[in-house]
This record gives C-alpha cells, structure tokens and sequence, in this order.
C-alpha cells in the first residue's frame, strides 16, 4: 500500500467545485461521516474548509483498501486519493459548496485513528457548557466553531489594516508590570530574582499607551491581552483581548471619526451589514432617565419618564415618603401590554416585581389603561385624583390597553430596576429586532462616584481621565459636579469601547488621585513614572479601548463571550482542558520566596 502520509495535499476538502472535474486530488482531514450503500463505502472527508464526499468502491481501488475501509470511523485522519467526478443525477447536494462532486478514491491510508467520542461533532444543542471545555479540542474541531474563530482571525486583519493605513503605529506594552488600582484586583506574578516583589499582570495597557503619547508617538494602536482578578460574571473573563488605541492633540469628536470609520469597516466586511455614521451622542443623564442604563439598547423604544411632578402633591404613601426624601417617581408605558402581562406577573412575588427587586426596588405599582375615555386603573388608584391619573396619562402618552409600571425609590434605584424591567419586557414582547445595529456615544459621564461602603469618592472610570476644563476649579470643593472627558460607545445594550480624554498635566493628576483618597505619598509610590512623564512637556491625548470579545460575540451573535474565546475560562476562573489553576511544588515555591500555611492549603 503507498504511503499517503508524505505526499503532498493538493488542496482543502472544501475548495473543490464542478470545475475541477477530472483532476487527480490528494485530500487529508478528518472522517465527518462514513455510509455503507450496497457493498460501496461513503465518506464525508472534513477539514477547517468544509466537507467532501469520497466514493470507496471495490470496483476502482484494491482490495486490500477496501478491507482497511471497514475499520474507518468517525473523526479517523485520512488521506484519500483520487479522481474529482460529478455525482450522479438526483444526488446533488444543494447544501454543500462541493454538493455538486465526489472523489473517487484509489487509493487511501488511515493516518491516526480516534478514540469513540464524548459526545458527536453535530450534537451541540445538547452539549454542556461543561463538557465543550473540558474537551475543547473537539469543540474547536466542529465547523461552527471553525466559523467562529476563522471569522477573529479575520477581525484581527481588518482591524490592523483599516490602523495602519490611518497612521496608527502598533507598540508592543508589557505584559509584566507594576500594581497598579485600575478598578479590579491585579493577578501577581513574585519575582524569582526580587525576593518579596511581585509585578501585576496589566489590567490594560493604560499608563504604558499614556507613555507613548509623551514620547511622541502620537497614534498608537495595540491587539491587547489584558488581566483582571474579579469575581466572574457571564460577560467577564479574567483574561481577554481588547482593539487599545490612543492619539495626540485631540477632542473627542476627533477620535469619534476615525473610529467609527473603524466599527463601520468592521460591521461591513466581516458581517455585510450596512452602518450608518456618524452615531448618535447621548449625554449619559439622558440615558439614565430614559433608559435606566448607560449602555442602552436601543432596537426598542419603551422609554422612561420622570413623573415626580405629577405625584408631589399627593397623599398616597409611598410616593408621598420617597419624593419628601429626596427620591424620585419613574413610569414606563408599554403600549397594547394590559393583556399580554398577567395579573399574576405583576402581583407580589410575580416575574415583574422579582426583576425590579434583583436592582433594589422595594416594589412596583402598575396600571392598566382602561374606560373610555381611558384611564390609568389598578387596586390603587382609588389613592389618587381623576385629574392626577389624566396628568400620568397624558405625560406618558398611554391609550387604551397600555400597561404602565412605576417604581418610587432613589434615583440610582429607579433608574436600574427599570432599565431591566424595559430589558426584559423588550424580550418577554418580542420587541427586539435581531438584526438591527443600534451604535451610539454615552458621553458627559461624572468624573467621581460616591462609594457607600467607604464613605470616599471613587473615580468612575479609572483616575487619568480628565475632568471637563471648566469642572477643574471643582475638584477640591463640590466633586459631585465635576463631568469627565469620557465615552463609551455602546452597541445593542453592550458596551463595546470606552475611553477617555486623559490627563496630560501633573498638578491636575494630582488633584484628582486627592479627590478619591490617594495622597502624594501613595502616588508617587504607586504611579511615580507616570507623574514624572508628565511634567516632561506631555502633549494633551485621550483614547479608547474596544472590547474584541464582545464585538466578536456580537458579530457571530452569540450569548456569551466564552463561545468567541478560543480556550476561555469558566465562570469560577478554571480550564476545564488543562486543569488550570493547579497546585506547584515546593521547589517552585522556594524559588519566588513564598512558603504557603499549609493549614489553608489543606
């Protein structure tokens, strides 16, 4: 029998096409499936290109090939020669990019064998998570998953080529650093040959990309692999890759332009979806008020009201107590839903009242749009006046049949459990148009967020972004009201990128790090570097920083961004494939100077 394994591929499984009818081939790849029709043996070869069919008949090879195809099983390595021939009448395929021919086999040889499967490489539906990455080699190997991690590749071309013909230079950063507060805990890694030292893996490239700026670089662009040790959520991994850009003497419309060229060259090449620039600005109050989010999904309308006013001077309790404390009223009309939402929904304990308390709302008041003419009813509004529940209806704009949900509560509160609520309406009603591409700009973000637990302001970005020229003088005296030079572009409910205009001045660096707790001492300890390149004629720069993961589980329209990582973390942090995290020995150990109490490690 010759051996196949040496000889050349002539092409992939899934390149060949009518056109190539008559030719020789030499194909290689994986045993999809394997059929016995009357004495003659069919198999669909497999490789990251497609499929093939390849015809074993006892008429056109020899019999010791044909006796070896008996033992063939799924996912064996093969190499098949043969003759590319047209199928048969009525056998066509209309399915397969190779539908329309089949190998006809000569000769072939088993190049590796597999054990049998945990599970098939077409029973996705009904595969754990569990199991896909425990055998993630397998996952990978399954064309919707080809698909997936070929289609990053691609995003990985076309983000680098669109950079490099803007004039963006790419800089390597390190990946070993100094720790530094960036808003999650670091992952340390002691120093061997510093006893006691640690370097922090970098939660971003942040302070290395503001070096650049110093240094002259003036537009810089990194395909970065960032670290961040947090407690994991569905969206979060604590390793993960972001598209991290940074540019000299710009406002933000200045980087708005280029990047939105970028998000729409993306969206266009690699999905063929068609995007309208430029997107839309929304100052983050507006998006908190109407959407009870900072990245809103805005494919439906349902939008949030303040109706405070309206209920000032009335003597329900509830709203009476939370508007004398400072709280706030918000509604949300849900046009034609009076019938489509159950009492049972929104009675106590019901699916409504559960997602609004999951953000903290102690309960939601509801009501239906009834009568003619149409007025707000429900089991409470015997607590209000005729011309109070006409003024609700007319602000929301409600007609007959509307349902309107209302929650009573601290801004922050109302905002959030009726930003889900609206989330959660838009899918329970089918709002949501699956397709659509809704991009926009969060923008006049506040600079400082108070922290309850510590009773400091913390920064709500990170502690380089600028404060608006004109909010400086605030700093020190009202830090509540000072609005920062950042964005966040937001994309179907997710965030996909956020940046900031930065600090390019020491005195200013310093004013904030004052603001939010951290003293000269601490930061010239901690960003010592950074402050002194700042008072080396640092050019004023700002950038953003897009989150690959989820612009990749968007464009493949998946649930999570585990699906678009080619060997991701499970939620508790753990590679189900390699066993990672796992135990060292105590030499290791010895080596970086740390010896563990063993009462923990029992």
């Amino acid at each position: 029998m010759p051996q196949l394994t040496e000889a050349k591929r002539s092409c992939y499984c899934g390149e060949l096409r009518k056109s190539d009818i008559g030719k020789e081939v030499i194909l290689k790849g994986w045993v999809h499936s394997h059929r016995n029709h009357g004495g003659i043996i069919f198999l669909d070869i497999r490789d990251r290109t497609g499929l093939c069919q390849v015809e074993l008949d006892p008429k056109n090879i020899a019999a010791e090939y044909f006796e070896s195809a008996q033992k063939l099983r799924d996912e064996f390595v093969i190499a098949v020669k043969g003759k590319v021939a047209a199928r048969p009448e009525g056998m066509v395929n209309p399915k397969l990019a190779t539908g329309e021919i089949e190998v006809k086999a000569s000769c072939f040889e088993i190049l590796n064998t597999s054990q049998p499967l945990p599970y098939t490489m077409d029973s996705y539906a009904n595969m754990s998570e569990e199991n896909r990455l425990r055998y993630r080699y397998l996952d990978l190997r399954r064309p919707e998953m080809q698909e997936i991690i070929i289609t990053r590749s691609k995003l990985y071309r076309v983000v680098r080529t669109f950079l490099h013909e803007n004039g963006f230079i790419e800089v390597d950063t390190p990946i070993l650093t100094k720790s530094t507060p960036e808003g999650a805990r670091d992952f340390l890694v002691p120093s061997r040959m510093s006893e006691g030292m640690f370097y922090a893996l970098p939660q971003s490239p942040q302070l290395f990309k503001q070096i650049l700026m110093v240094a002259g670089y003036d537009r810089y662009f990194q395909i970065a692999r960032c670290f961040r040790d947090e407690d994991f959520r569905a969206n979060r991994q604590p390793e993960f890759t972001q598209i991290d850009i940074e540019m000299s003497f710009i406002t933000p419309e200045d980087l708005f332009e280029p990047m939105e060229r970028l998000i729409k060259k993306i969206f266009e090449e690699i999905k063929g979806a068609k995007v309208e620039i430029p997107f839309r600005r929304i100052p983050y109050a507006e998006a908190m008020l109407k959407y009870g989010s900072d990245k809103p999904d805005l494919r439906f309308g349902l939008e949030i009201k303040d109706v405070t006013d309206i209920f000032r001077s009335c003597d329900f309790r509830v709203f009476k107590e939370t508007i004398e404390a400072g709280g706030v009223i918000r509604a949300l009309c849900v046009p034609a839903a009076a019938e489509k939402i159950s009492n049972t929904q929104l009675k106590p304990g019901g699916e409504i009242p559960r997602v609004a308390a999951t953000y903290g709302a102690k309960g939601i008041a509801w009501f239906k749009m009834e009568g003619e003419p149409a007025l707000p009813n429900s089991n409470i509004s015997k607590f209000f006046a005729a011309e109070t529940l006409a003024s609700l209806a007319s602000a929301l704009g409600a007609a007959a049949g509307d349902l309107i949900l209302i929650v009573a509560d601290k801004p922050k509160v109302a905002a959030e459990s009726l930003g889900q609520l609206r989330l959660w309406l838009g899918r329970a009603l089918n709002l949501i148009n699956p397709d659509a591409l809704e991009f926009a700009w969060i923008v006049d973000f506040p600079l400082f967020e108070w922290n309850e637990n510590e009773r400091r302001w913390d920064s709500a970005h990170h502690p380089f972004t600028s404060p608006m020229p004109e909010d400086i003088p605030l700093l020190e005296t009202a830090p509540e009201k000072v609005r920062a030079r950042a964005y966040d572009l937001t994309l179907n409910g997710e965030e996909i990128g956020g940046g900031s205009i930065r600090i390019h001045r020491s005195d200013v660096q310093e004013t904030v790090f004052k603001a939010i707790g951290i003293g000269e001492k601490e930061a010239r300890h901690r960003f010592g570097f950074l402050l002194e390149a700042l008072s080396y004629g640092a050019p004023p720069h700002g950038g953003i920083a897009f989150g690959l993961d989820r612009i990749m589980m968007i464009l493949m329209k998946r649930d999570s961004i585990r699906d678009v990582i080619p060997f991701p973390k499970t939620q508790a942090g753990l590679c189900l494939m390699t066993g990672a995290p796992s135990d060292v020995t105590d030499e290791q150990l010895r080596d970086v100077h740390i010896q563990l109490r063993r009462e923990i490690k029992e």
